[in-house]
């Protein structure tokens, strides 16, 4: 047997399954990809499973006023104020912090999560009450 037969022999048998170059020898008709290093997920806040906010604590549900210059547009022409709020806190913890803290009557909340993982909070104010004067009193404007 020549030296070149010799060595296939011996590679389809279970021996070395190296090629002529050290690449692999493929016996099989599909190709696996070898494993890669998987890191543990990093979530930007946590879950259901942590703590939930008081219902009755409205300074943590309610962060801050957002004063940009889209929020301000909102102000003057939708009768609607932004807030920054807690992650956890549903529309109705967020209609009732709002309306504790500022004594002003919601006629809708709609929300967000901003992509640093934050929550936003669109508050459309109803008729009786004008947002612009509202801001005046927080200090917004």
């Amino acid at each position: 047997m020549a030296p070149k037969a010799a060595a296939v022999a011996k590679t389809l048998k279970g021996g070395k399954k190296h090629g002529k170059n050290g690449s692999r020898i493929h016996l099989k008709t599909h190709f696996y990809r070898t494993q890669t290093l998987k890191l543990p997920r990093k979530g930007k806040y946590a879950g259901k499973s942590s703590k939930a906010v008081s219902r009755d604590d409205k300074f943590k549900i309610i962060k801050s006023p957002l004063t940009t210059e889209s929020a301000m547009k909102k102000i003057e022409d939708n009768n609607t104020l932004v807030f920054l709020c807690d992650i956890l806190a549903n529309k109705r913890q967020i209609r009732k912090a709002v309306e504790d803290l500022y004594d002003i009557k919601a006629l809708k909340v709609n929300t967000l999560v901003r992509p640093d993982g934050s929550k936003k909070a669109y508050v459309r104010l109803t008729a009786d009450f004008d947002a612009l004067d509202v801001a005046n009193r927080i200090g917004i404007i």
